[in-house]
């Protein structure tokens, strides 16, 4: 399917995970008290278990046994590590902070993205990506109180963090021959993963109200779900830059949906936000059509 995709498509297809992963922080607030381990084995298994059904409606799983197993390695370290990693990071360091350096991965997508084979990394697509960066870190820090040496263990996950997630974006394009659908594998080795963690470190607490549990089921449904996969077929057929750069609007489109459902109050943080991301979102964007 995704070979039928021209290079804007897929772009457009991955910009889906963006809007979808804008909706992480609403529903995760309405999945509350679950722990955020069994949170994520929850969500990772309906993502997986909607992936596979994909596959079979469309006669694909048989290409899932012809994975190499390197592939699945690749991909399970990817979303296991990056959401093992950043719930570790919250825990030892304040949100705000902690949260800013692991929003560095839009901004080293781009950065990393000038070493693939076919790609060129323009001024524009650096600019547009240090605005954007600007921006997160005006919206996500905006009432923090800065950065304590205290927390450097925390700091220090966030920022493998960052470089988990930017790393497993970049080098899919290096296993672009693999289909879509082993992302489907990817998130069931990492709800088991997720639920042996939970078992060893947390307690057990379900969603305790039917809008609770509509909300988790939302999440593996959307963010922890289908953003998955279309950002795979974003970054392996689509233009990885302005991927990077745009995927700075989820913490900005998030603060929008807290504001308009009272979860957060608005300010003028999210205006000078709104600015450099959008400016940073045309300038990327004019770089890649050679603007």
């Amino acid at each position: 399917m995704t070979s039928a995709l021209s290079r804007r498509q897929a772009t457009l297809t991955g910009f889906v995970a963006v809007l979808l992963w804008a909706l992480l922080a609403v529903l995760t607030v309405g999945s509350e008290p679950t722990p955020p381990l069994l949170l994520n084995a929850i969500c990772f298994a309906i993502g997986g278990t909607l992936g596979l059904i994909w596959t079979a409606a469309s006669g694909g799983l048989g290409q899932l046994a012809r994975v190499p197993l390197r592939v699945y390695v690749f991909g399970t370290i990817g979303l296991f590590g990056y959401h093992a990693l950043y719930f570790s990071a919250l825990r030892l360091a304040p949100a705000a902070e902690a949260g800013l350096i692991a929003y560095l991965w839009p901004l080293l997508i781009v950065l990393f993205s000038g070493l693939l084979p076919g790609e060129t990394l323009r001024r524009g697509h650096i600019l547009g990506g240090l605005l954007g960066f600007a921006g997160a870190a005006i919206l996500i820090s905006g009432g923090a109180g800065g950065f304590d040496a205290a927390y450097l263990p925390g700091y220090g996950l966030a920022l493998l963090c960052a470089l988990t997630w930017s790393s497993y974006s970049v080098l899919s394009r290096r296993v672009g021959d693999a289909p879509t659908a082993s992302v489907a594998v990817f998130c069931l080795a990492t709800a088991v993963l997720s639920a042996g963690l939970h078992l060893a470190l947390e307690d057990t607490v379900w969603p305790g109200t039917p809008g609770a549990w509509a909300a988790t089921v939302a999440l593996g449904l959307g963010p922890v779900g289908l953003a998955f996969y279309v950002w795979d077929i974003g970054v392996k057929r689509g233009d990885i830059q302005l991927l990077g750069t745009s995927s700075y609007a989820a913490p900005l489109l998030s603060t929008l949906i807290l504001v308009l459902t009272g979860v957060a109050d608005p300010g003028w943080s999210l205006a000078i936000a709104t600015l450099l991301i959008t400016g940073g979102a045309l300038t990327a964007a004019r770089a890649s059509f050679g603007g």
